[in-house]
């Protein structure tokens, strides 16, 4: 991925991971427009970085979803890189009874909002120079947290889909890129001062430092063992991992 000079649109940049990835592309030279649904959070980003731009969007509103697009291309008609990165992450109790307003609105915010973001986008992206799609999963995605199992099964399927878009796009000239955290000290499940997790700044430095390359898998620290667990015998990193995260 080009690191300067880009127009890019990116989901949940109010807090977290989006909003350090924009604020880094952001010193990079990039024009970034940030969204999300908290207009505080919006604008506190905003103000803390003099030049980048936001907009009010309801990731899972499909109807939200192309308004925005459509604004999106009428303003910024160089936008050539889409970072979806917006998501929710609740205990959701896959031993019993799932609640099913939790299960819909994670569906909704973490599968169907990218796929709903990157198709209303396609089209524009297609025609321009250097695009890029980049999808945010995460290691849940191949070693599942039980404790989140639908939240691990949307990264999941997320993963899933990245691989067929990217060989879908593979004649066009949009790159499709899959960013896949390990734990970060964020919000999410209040991990801000976990000390288990990777601190948010050191996530970030090494996550643009990949962008940089070629590489279309963003790996970072213990994200490289963790993507490399699948398979026959993954149930053994499955249970020693979920039992930990229960110990503790």
């Amino acid at each position: 991925m080009k690191l300067t000079g880009n127009t890019i649109f990116i989901t949940g940049g109010g807090s977290g991971i989006g909003r350090g990835l924009a604020e880094a592309l952001h010193k990079l030279g990039n024009q970034v427009i940030i969204s999300g649904r908290r207009a505080e959070r919006l604008q506190a980003t905003i103000d803390a970085n003099p030049g980048m731009r936001a907009v009010s969007l309801d990731i899972t509103d499909p109807l939200d979803i192309e308004s925005v697009a459509a604004r999106l291309i009428a303003d910024h008609p160089g936008l050539n890189v889409l970072i979806n990165n917006a998501g929710i992450m609740h205990p959701d109790g896959a031993g019993g009874p799932v609640d099913d307003a939790l299960l819909k609105a994670t569906v909704e915010t973490n599968l169907l909002g990218p796929i709903r973001m990157t198709s209303a986008l396609i089209e524009h992206l297609k025609t321009q120079d250097d695009a890029v799609v980049a999808n945010v999963t995460s290691v849940l995605g191949f070693v599942p947290l039980a404790l989140t199992a639908v939240y691990s099964a949307t990264k999941a399927a997320l993963h899933s889909y990245t691989l067929s878009q990217r060989f879908l796009l593979r004649n066009d000239k949009v790159s499709v890129i899959e960013i896949a955290p390990p734990w970060v000290r964020t919000e999410l499940m209040n991990s801000s001062e976990e000390a288990r997790a990777m601190p948010l700044d050191a996530f970030i430095a090494g996550a643009i430092e990949q962008l940089g390359t070629e590489a279309n898998e963003i790996l970072v620290g213990p994200a490289v063992d963790m993507r490399a667990n699948p398979g026959p015998n993954e149930h053994a990193w499955v249970n020693a991992f979920n039992d930990s995260m229960v110990a503790d």
